[in-house]
């Protein structure tokens, strides 16, 4: 049954959001259907699961302790951005050492949003019929596997399918990786989403200052293949984890009868006798599912942007390699503060609104700084738009605590990422295109201000505290 809006934001501030945290106190709340899966464990109390040091499964049995939960989603995190961070700052090396013109520059830039989008879309499905874990670590291997051997290829075709090989893992594990927590986490589900934002933001700050350790004709290799060591630790932690868990293929579930009519919805097909989201109901019939998909999609456009020709725009103003990579590895500095502060604000907080209108602020003020003054303070205009940056952690925790059932938390990420992802895509290749045809960055610096500012207004709406299930 459908609720007007001012009735499921009011019950919503009186719900358990998705992360276990009473919306209003952050005090452990009751999960229903959120941790353990289906059966009949699934509806248990948070309080509970504070009894033990370990995460169970009540349909496979199997048991995670805290240790390896954690080491598991470090591990993938600081994989999530690296591998694509770090190509910024040898772009210009990269191609000159392939000979290859600037249109290669544009679909490398462009292959994460493109990538994402497409291999969102097929993780979904696949999770559901080999697990998610299962499916985390054939991403795990596809990453090491780009990450190992792309420096060393010939002809640059080949350069470009390898990093498309890299984007593809890591494109499963950030759309999985978010219900994998919330199937897995227990009681430790927002400390495992705040660890997760804050060492994504760090492996996107880290990519870049590997351009600063290698000199000479082959540090442009060097400073990308370095990056298939942490690759190979997170390989071997998640075939570890595989063996322990087996099959956790993600089902929807019920919640409790104490929940039965008291549901907060948010305008999904709703099954008429618990109030929650129908199995089959298309995500895109939710208006805080569209809402944050475009939030999360421009945020993401903006972060790959910056990513890709963060130092370049830099370059052009007149600064040096060095400050340019400098530059863009503080952008990712400040996304670790962003991620560590993001998911407990958003376990606490009832109105987020304010929080994703002053981050938008943040961003246009760092391209109008690079628009006006490019040559003064350089660091100051990365600063604001790292600052600007923490929408994404912002928008990374919003997807399970927008949901209570890993089922739909998959569901969820599975359309917010891969859709949001294609328009993340469109920004760098109209970006390369501009700017080969241009040679200069005025109208596409203006053009990044006005995303800013829809970005804003979007997140606005995304920011609702409700539920979709």
């Amino acid at each position: 049954m459908s609720n007007t809006p001012d009735e499921r934001s009011s019950r919503s501030a009186r719900r358990i959001d998705g992360t276990g945290a009473d919306a209003r106190t952050g005090r452990p709340g009751t999960v229903h259907g959120t941790v353990h899966g289906t059966g009949t464990g699934a509806n248990t109390r948070a309080s509970a699961s504070a009894r033990t040091s370990t995460s169970h499964d009540a349909r496979t049995g199997t048991v995670l302790s805290s240790a390896l939960l954690f080491v598991a989603v470090i591990t993938v995190a600081v994989n999530l951005r690296s591998g694509i961070s770090s190509v910024g700052p040898v772009l210009e090396e990269t191609l000159a050492a392939f000979g290859a013109d600037a249109s290669y520059a544009g679909a490398i830039t462009a292959m994460p949003g493109f990538l994402f989008a497409l291999l969102g879309i097929v993780a979904v499905p696949l999770a559901m019929r080999l697990g998610l874990t299962r499916t985390i670590t054939i991403g795990a291997v596809l990453t090491f596997v780009g990450l190992a051997v792309r420096p060393w290829v010939g002809p640059i075709w080949l350069f470009v399918a390898l990093t498309g090989l890299v984007v593809a893992g890591i494109a499963v594990a950030n759309v999985l990786l978010p219900a994998w927590i919330k199937r897995h986490g227990g009681r430790h589900i927002v400390a495992l989403m705040t660890i997760y934002g804050a060492l994504l933001g760090l492996s996107g700050a880290l990519g870049p200052l590997t351009a600063l350790m290698f000199r000479g004709d082959d540090a442009w290799k060097w400073a990308l293949g370095i990056w298939a060591i942490p690759a190979a630790v997170q390989l071997a932690v998640w075939a570890w984890v595989m063996i322990r868990i087996g099959d956790d293929k993600p089902r929807g579930s019920r919640p409790s009868a104490s929940d039965a009519g008291n549901a907060t919805t948010d305008g999904a097909t709703t099954d008429a006798t618990d109030g929650t989201m129908a199995p089959t109901a298309p995500i895109y019939r939710s208006t805080t599912a569209l809402f944050l998909m475009f939030f999360f999609g421009l945020q993401s456009m903006n972060a790959y942007v910056q990513m890709g020709w963060l130092p370049q725009i830099y370059r052009d103003g007149g600064a040096s390699a060095n400050t340019g990579t400098i530059a863009l590895a503080l952008v990712g500095a400040l996304n670790v503060v962003g991620g560590l502060a993001m998911p407990g604000i958003i376990a606490r907080t009832r109105n987020l609104a304010p929080f994703t209108v002053v981050f938008a602020v943040f961003t246009a003020a760092g391209y109008l700084g690079l628009l006006l003054a490019d040559g003064h303070a350089p660091l100051l205009w990365a600063f604001l738009l790292g600052i600007g940056g923490f929408c994404f952690p912002t928008a990374i925790a919003l997807i399970p605590a927008r949901s209570r059932s890993p089922h739909v938390t998959a569901r969820l990420s599975g359309f917010v990422q891969p859709v949001g992802y294609l328009i993340a895509g469109a920004g760098p290749v109209v970006v390369g295109a501009v700017y080969s045809a241009t040679g200069e960055w005025r109208g596409i610096l203006i053009a990044l201000i006005a995303s800013a500012v829809l970005m804003g207004a979007v997140g606005i709406r995304a920011a609702k505290s409700t539920f979709i299930d």
